[in-house]
């Protein structure tokens, strides 16, 4: 994992004030999610999912998300994506 992009989502995480909960972080080009998406930010250890299945939750995460200056980030049902991969789209919001 990219320990600048680490630094910065434990920045959100203080902020928010409530544990992340991180389902998926880094994961290998040989993982399945990496060969049905190779361009994945996760191959490069730049992004994670967190859990978040409340909307409670997902407003504390996504306020300390952009507090904190992140800008790429897709939301799921049950984990909010954040990625620092400034290779990608900037200032992005998609879901799933």
């Amino acid at each position: 994992m990219n320990v600048d992009f680490l630094a910065k989502l434990d920045e959100a995480r203080e902020y928010a004030n409530i544990p992340f909960i991180i389902n998926s972080a880094y994961r290998g080009p040989e993982h399945p999610l990496s060969i049905k998406n190779p361009s994945s930010s996760h191959i490069k250890g730049l992004a994670v999912d967190i859990s978040a299945k409340d909307s409670r939750t997902r407003f504390l995460i996504l306020d300390a998300l952009f507090a904190v200056g992140f800008s790429r980030i897709g939301i799921a049902d049950t984990f909010i994506h954040v990625d620092l991969d400034l290779d990608k789209s900037q200032n992005v919001i998609w879901t799933y």
